[in-house]
């Protein structure tokens, strides 16, 4: 999901021609339930099921400020309309065994008319230039999240000390298809450690550093599409894209508010940040990277949701038995460099390519609320 349109002369008499699709992590509930944290290998592995812990739930969320690269419009007053929102249906799954934890998510996102679908390759308008009124995009994602703890590999508390639980081993992968234009074919993989503190209340944070893989196809790239191009120099052969391998940090936490009068525990509030360094350009053209406002070339990519506030309505209204079954929540996303694209730069996407004005569809900034019920 890095998105670059390489022609700059289309760019000019379409407004955008740079569609993308939201690869957002909060807004499709990835924050790994709180009972996570209290995962522990059991004494005696053999009189106790497999999965220590199964925790499946359904998530259905509303974005009123989601962004997508390259995907803007213009208000009757001039002003740049550059976000878009966002309907997000959603399960994820976590399971604890004898050796580490799972994490798994798939979700559907909905997006308004500013973020159209193909054949659009902007708001109401296609690929030759003609009006046209598309449909919101459609985008499916899974992400996989497993670790495998070195404590109970070993058998050994050695990597535990003071706060620090525990220190995993962790891998992932995430893939991603949008009907956009741009037809998007993500696959990312990571791999690394995770180190696992405690929080007071029942609380925990994560942090994880990690190898960084990135595949990609992106449409606006292919040969022949606007000529016929010089293949790995100013178009790609068939529009795939193998991006550099580089850095991530993903951190995640969660704390009851245990310090709240007991008939009023019923809140906690939880976050998450993620970093992925620079990995080349963003059409993997390295010839067409440049400088300045036109550069192509990706940057650090800031992903987060710094806070999100839950009400656990099932312990309220129908008792402890049902923590957590029904969770209504708030929470605040800031998405800086979204898909690694520059926001002060990268024409025809994150600016206007003649003017090198903001198209502020390359960083969000957004409340958005939702419903997660556990099955």
């Amino acid at each position: 999901m890095h998105y670059f349109n390489r022609t700059i002369a289309i760019t000019a008499c379409l407004i955008a021609i740079t569609a993308g699709t939201i690869q957002f992590a909060a807004a499709a509930d990835q924050d790994a339930p709180a009972l996570s944290k209290s995962f522990k290998a059991p004494s005696k592995p053999a009189d106790l099921p497999f999965f220590l812990i199964v925790d499946n739930r359904v998530t259905y969320s509303w974005m009123p400020k989601g962004v997508d690269p390259g995907m803007f419009s213009a208000r009757p007053d001039g002003s740049i309309n550059g976000t878009t929102p966002k309907s997000v249906y959603s399960f994820t799954h976590f399971d604890a065994w004898q050796y580490g934890t799972n994490f798994l998510t798939f979700s559907m996102l909905k997006s308004g008319h500013n973020d159209a679908a193909s054949p659009c390759v902007a708001p109401g308008v296609t690929i030759t230039g003609a009006v046209a009124d598309c449909a919101g995009a459609t985008e499916f994602f899974g992400l996989l999240r497993s670790t495998f703890g070195l404590n109970e590999i070993f058998d050994t508390k050695a990597f535990s000390l003071g706060p620090l639980r525990n220190i995993s081993l962790e891998v992932g992968a995430f893939g991603e298809t949008t009907n956009t234009f741009l037809a998007p074919a993500d696959r990312q993989f990571v791999a690394g450690l995770q180190f696992a503190f405690d929080l007071p209340y029942k609380g925990f944070f994560n942090v994880a550093p990690l190898a960084y893989k990135e595949f990609n196809h992106i449409a606006f790239t292919q040969c022949g599409l606007f000529g016929p191009g010089v293949p790995g120099v100013s178009c790609q052969a068939d529009g795939n894209i193998e991006f550099k391998t580089t850095w991530a940090i993903e951190t995640n936490w969660y704390m009851d508010l245990g310090f709240l009068p007991e008939n009023m525990q019923f809140f906690s509030i939880s976050g998450r940040a993620s970093w992925i360094g620079p990995k080349g350009d963003s059409n993997g053209l390295p010839a067409l990277s440049g400088v300045g406002r036109f550069s192509t070339a990706s940057k650090t990519e800031f992903n987060s949701e710094p806070i999100r506030l839950t009400f656990d309505a099932g312990k309220a209204f129908m008792g402890p038995k049902h923590a957590h079954a029904v969770d209504l929540w708030v929470a605040y996303s800031y998405w800086q460099n979204v898909h690694g694209l520059d926001h002060n730069a990268t024409p025809g996407v994150c600016t206007v390519a003649a003017s090198g004005q903001s198209t502020k569809s390359c960083t969000q900034s957004t409340v958005y609320t939702g419903i997660t019920v556990k099955f």
